[in-house]
């Protein structure tokens, strides 16, 4: 028996007034712990404030639905408040210490996938608060708190014991929290929604990627990404990649058909995805997507910050730079139907409308 590749569902971790946080398990998605991937999503209500953490997973976060505001303290660095919206990539290498606030009525989504493989459990993130409930400075005694910070014991036991939320608060509708500065989103944040395309098909689809170029912080994440959008009852070229890099895809919008063929010509996974799955595609197989009438959209991570992948459909297929001789012995079949399969998909890459 495989493993399991049948897209999931986030299920609820913790959460209270302020929002709640979700994740994907190992368990249920067995190819997290195969991959060492870690995948989660925050949901913030109205006034709804994150605690400061860090995790033992370097990460890339995307904000799924709504605006709100976001504080990133990189490693001996001071701290970068930057204005979030629907569409953004922030790269969060590790060490990283983050906050999140939502002050507006729309529910702010933020989805989380990143690398485990140093991790403290394979498949899963662990954060790391600084304060609340199980704050790293609950653990210290009030001796050692007060020596690290200057204080008397009466002040650490006042200062430690007041925020009893745990993870996620609500504040108080008047709280006025850091206004976000415009130059600290340089180089911070990328929105995919407006970034340049890699790639535009009428009628079939359009890619931003993700990668060192335009958010040099993704090669200390290890990570590249995309936002893929494909068009209604548009296909996705049969691919795969090349420099052995797996692939994680989350279903922001719509639906549709996905195959995926792995080890001996085997289909290892034929489905329907929607919105909120979750999926990974092994190292090496081949995947492809045909789009329902609303379309599909989707945003991936892949293990390396620079991923080359190979398509086998399309004018930048393998096939077109194999030579004729070659294709009618490979496929068994005569010049006259050779012709014929090169004749085709010689102006269409990557995506392809739906037929007319």
């Amino acid at each position: 028996m495989g493993l399991d590749l049948s897209p999931k569902l986030a299920k609820r971790v913790y959460g209270g007034d302020g929002g709640s946080y979700h994740a994907w398990s190992p368990s249920e998605l067995p190819m997290l712990r195969e991959g060492n991937i870690g995948a989660a999503k925050l949901a913030l209500g109205k006034n709804g404030f994150a605690l400061p953490c860090y995790s033992d997973s370097a990460k890339v976060a995307y904000v799924l639905q709504g605006n709100g505001v976001a504080g990133i303290v990189l490693p001996e660095s001071e701290e970068k408040v930057i204005a979030i919206k629907k569409g953004d990539a922030i790269a969060l290498p590790f060490g990283v210490v983050s906050w999140w606030y939502n002050k507006e009525d729309t529910e702010l989504v933020i989805l989380f996938l990143g690398d485990t493989s140093k991790a403290r459990k394979a498949g899963e993130f662990t954060d790391f608060f600084l304060t609340g409930s199980n704050g790293i400075f609950t653990g210290f005694s009030t001796e050692f708190v007060g020596r690290a910070w200057d204080l008397d014991e009466n002040v650490v036991k006042s200062l430690i014991g007041k925020q009893s939320g745990n993870g996620i608060v609500k504040l108080d509708e008047n709280f006025k929290m850091p206004e976000p500065n415009k130059e600290h989103r340089e180089g911070m944040a990328l929105n995919c929604e407006e970034a340049p395309l890699d790639v535009d098909i009428k009628k079939g689809g359009r890619v931003v990627v993700l990668n060192t170029k335009n958010l040099p912080l993704v090669g200390e994440v290890g990570l590249g990404a995309d936002l893929v959008r494909l068009d209604g009852s548009a296909m996705c070229s049969p691919g795969f990649s090349c420099d052995s890099a797996l692939q994680v895809t989350y279903i922001v919008r719509g639906s549709g058909r996905v195959q995926v063929v792995g080890v001996d010509g085997r289909r290892v996974l034929e489905t329907t995805v929607k919105a909120g799955n979750l999926f990974i595609v092994p190292r090496f197989f081949v995947v492809s997507k045909i789009a329902s009438s609303d379309g599909l959209e989707w945003f991936s991570i892949i293990t390396t910050p620079n991923p080359i992948f190979t398509h086998l459909a399309g004018r930048t297929s393998v096939w077109k730079a194999l030579s004729p001789q070659v294709l009618e012995a490979a496929f068994n079949v005569d010049s006259d139907t050779e012709n014929h399969f090169r004749s085709k998909r010689t102006s269409d890459a990557i995506f392809f409308p739906p037929p007319s």
